[in-house]
């Protein structure tokens, strides 16, 4: 009996330490706020609305994975939602030059790899802060894309791409892509959360100085996570341009805000060293509930910009101030 006593303890313990993590929270978010907009805005419990709530977050969800590791190492990539729409007008010119599909789709992903190497060697090469690098690479990379398209949209894409890209699986309203999300979050998770790789992503975050004494490359491994976020983003463009059937250089735009607020809002820190991808798909699915209910309720689009502002800065503020009220709080006095 006093066997089981403990192990019940234990478990209640560990229970009670798991439902107190800033995933955990998240989590509850989610249910709660699926829960009210069912009940509140008519048309949101449907399988239909299920659908496409999950294309409307497929791109944030995608790029967020690598985010995560991007976030976790200490470094940002603000240039995630521009390749993603430079990547959308080369994949749009190359088409009309006539180039077939099936060698235009690589040949993006690879643009995407240029391009987030290209940031990666100016922040580990050059040494410069990925914040103000990516900024620049933003609005380059951005302005590319109308160079490369213009204000033209190229919107001739055969119906067996696009209507393929939003194709459901059988007998659902779930559309395929959510299973490919399914298959990299949990190979992102295991590489994250199981590996010595992910163990150095987070010693890298804590103390980069320290991870390198250990023998850990620091600048190869942050070098190949911005190849990983190009090459991912460079793919939701491939994916965006087919779902709505349209290649535009503004597609996408300023999509990175509601990458970084779901990757923020997941639990992940903003000065590196913390977070786990749980968390960060709990934020993707609030982000887009919140959003999708208000869509529903015929809220205006700059009303949905504002809420994503918000919980960006509730991302960091509240943890922020929540790190700072533990530090304050005064510490019980060892036993004598």
């Amino acid at each position: 009996p006093e066997a089981r006593s403990g192990a019940a303890r234990s478990a209640g313990s560990a229970l009670g330490s798991l439902l107190r993590t800033r995933e955990a929270s998240i989590i509850g978010a989610l249910l709660v706020s699926v829960l009210a907009a069912s009940l509140i805005v008519d048309g949101f419990a449907t399988g239909r609305n299920a659908g496409f709530l999950i294309l409307d977050v497929t791109a944030i969800a995608l790029i967020a994975l690598p985010m995560t590791l991007v976030i976790i190492t200490g470094e940002i990539d603000l240039s995630v939602a521009s390749t993603l729409g430079l990547t959308s007008a080369v994949m749009g010119q190359l088409w009309v030059t006539g180039l077939p599909l099936e060698t235009i789709v690589p040949l993006c992903v690879l643009l995407g790899a240029v391009l987030g190497a290209l940031n990666g060697l100016l922040v580990t090469v050059a040494g410069l802060p990925s914040l103000a690098v990516t900024i620049g690479s933003m609005a380059m990379y951005r302005g590319l894309a109308y160079v490369v398209l213009g204000d033209r949209a190229v919107a001739d894409f055969p119906f067996s791409w696009t209507g393929g890209a939003t194709m459901r699986l059988p007998g659902t309203d779930i559309p395929w892509i959510a299973l490919l999300i399914a298959v990299l979050a949990a190979v992102f998770g295991v590489v994250l959360h199981a590996t010595p790789v992910g163990r150095a992503l987070y010693a890298i975050g804590n103390n980069a100085e320290a991870t390198r004494f250990s023998g850990i490359s620091v600048r190869w491994t942050k070098l190949w996570l911005f190849v990983l976020s190009g090459t991912v983003a460079a793919g939701a463009g491939v994916f965006w341009t087919l779902q709505y059937g349209s290649a535009r250089a503004d597609n996408a735009f300023a999509l990175e805000l509601s990458v970084v607020a779901a990757v923020l809002l997941g639990g992940v820190s903003i000065f590196g060293g913390r977070g786990a991808l749980p968390g960060v798909l709990a934020g993707v699915l609030l982000l887009g509930t919140i959003r999708n209910a208000l869509m529903l309720a015929d809220v205006s689009s700059d009303v949905l910009n504002i809420v994503t502002g918000l919980l960006l800065v509730a991302s960091v503020v509240v943890p922020t101030t929540a790190a700072r009220v533990r530090e304050r709080r005064p510490r019980p006095a060892p036993p004598s």
